[in-house]
């Protein structure tokens, strides 16, 4: 790292670093292993990606599951390291987690009751379904506080007042879910759906504070971007793992079309790059 160079800068090369590290790397015939092999502007694209972002490895592609994990590990450990760094833009007490139910947490709690009624009765079983058993690929949960925390400066709360707060520990153990990423190697359609359907039952299943919901994807085409990112309501926003890299090849391959639908997503804020989650995930 320079004088001149940002942290969150270092940050974004290391995670690509991890990346290039044996998930990002390059078929026998030179096809990416993000490129859709049966898509000539989807190997394009790939590559002129990966043209930028360094040397890749020449080896068999990983199967779909192992490099959907091994995706989800690398944004993990990206995220701690970043959340750690940007400590000081939001107190609090927060742990970035791989997997896990979203019922530990204290917004949806409530939901362990409702698995528990639906294995007792097969009708109410078939009635609300399982839709609401998410279990995000990570979880971003911040600890309730003692109330030496809250009153570390003055007298905020007692016996008398903020008795209901979930940020309260005095009044429930559970750790509060601040956001829930999902991660997405590539998309085709049903899986951009996958993470709607997530996003939908994460807003409606709550009770009290909505997590940030968002995804992350190395997709290279931005119409398959554009199958999640467009539209509003179900996710906070999608966040390219090189998202500078592909505007960039887009530019250099005259994509006009194309570039207008990827700008078209960044003006609209549904589209962004990897280095702006950290900063987004603290507002």
């Amino acid at each position: 790292m320079t004088a001149q160079e940002a942290w969150l800068t270092v940050a974004r090369r290391e995670f690509h670093a991890s990346l290039l590290g044996g998930i990002l790397t390059r078929g026998t015939s030179g096809i990416p292993s993000n490129a859709d092999k049966g898509s000539r502007p989807s190997v394009a694209i790939s590559s002129a990606i990966l043209d930028q972002l360094g040397p890749a490895q020449t080896t068999p592609k990983l199967p779909g599951q192992t490099a959907g994990a091994n995706f989800e590990q690398v944004c993990a450990t990206y995220l701690r390291i970043c959340i750690d760094r940007v400590r000081h833009l939001r107190p609090g007490q927060f742990s970035v987690i791989k997997g896990g139910g979203i019922a530990q947490f204290d917004q949806y709690a409530h939901l362990d009751d409702l698995e528990a009624i639906a294995k007792s009765n097969r009708e109410i079983a078939t009635a609300i379904g399982s839709d609401y058993l998410i279990k995000p690929d990570i979880v971003i949960a911040r600890e309730p506080e003692s109330d030496k925390t809250i009153n570390a400066t003055e007298l905020l709360v007692d016996d008398t007042a903020g008795r209901l707060t979930s940020l309260r520990r005095t009044n429930q153990p559970l750790a509060i879910l601040h956001a829930s990423i999902s991660c997405k190697w590539t998309l085709r359609s049903d899986r951009a759906q996958n993470a709607r359907s997530e996003g939908l039952n994460l807003v409606r299943n709550r009770k009290g504070k909505l997590p940030h919901i968002a995804v992350i994807t190395g997709e290279p085409m931005p119409g398959r971007i554009a199958s999640l990112a467009l539209g509003t309501g179900d996710i906070d926003c999608v966040y390219h793992m090189a998202l500078y890299e592909l505007r960039t090849a887009l530019i250099n391959q005259g994509r006009e079309e194309t570039l207008e639908l990827l700008e078209t997503m960044i003006e609209g804020k549904r589209l962004r790059d990897i280095s702006d989650l950290p900063l987004d995930l603290i507002v």
